[in-house]
């Protein structure tokens, strides 16, 4: 799969969402928003172009950062163990059920930003070009995540609702 463009797809991109929420979301889990410039390199971003990027507790955006790409990194921070947390940069998947929860998480943690929510979320990773088996987000979501579920909780990263229940020492 080759990496997006920032034009393609209709999706709810960072410029969208009042700034303070994505901040609040992230500190919850000891992480940093840094913003980038318009037109910058976003340091630590896999895919490039305008895509997120993380390095240490830091997840970089620009205003023309798809939303959806600002969780999935940091859902990637919520999965990675503790000792790879403290040492990540770009490439933060460890395994393909790391990879699998993480797109789980991510679509969970829509629920938690106004105007964004897990219907948008899933119709951004469709539009933005994710691929699953079952041939869309909704579908695997609903249909084929259970080893994603069971994972987070294996890791103990969602509880019994289906919650994001990490927390980094000494946050709430």
């Amino acid at each position: 799969m080759s990496a997006p463009t920032c034009v393609t797809g209709d999706v709810l991109r960072v410029a969208q969402i009042e700034i303070a929420v994505i901040e609040r979301l992230l500190a919850r889990f000891g992480m940093t928003l840094v913003m980038v410039d318009d037109g910058a390199e976003i340091p630590g971003s896999y895919w490039g172009d305008c895509e997120a990027g993380l390095i240490d507790e830091r997840l970089y955006a620009r205003w023309d950062t798809p939303l959806h790409s600002v969780l999935h990194e940091c859902s990637h921070w919520i999965t990675c163990t503790p000792e790879r947390r403290a040492q990540v940069h770009t490439d933060a998947a460890d395994c393909e059920i790391e990879e699998t929860a993480t797109c789980w998480l991510q679509i969970v943690l829509a629920d938690e930003i106004p105007g964004f929510g897990r219907a948008r979320a899933l119709l951004d990773m469709d539009s933005w070009g994710y691929s699953f088996r079952l041939g869309s987000a909704t579908a695997w979501f609903a249909e084929d995540s259970e080893d994603a579920v069971k994972w987070l909780r294996m890791q103990s990263l969602i509880d019994g609702d289906g919650r994001c229940s990490f927390r980094v020492r000494g946050t709430r």
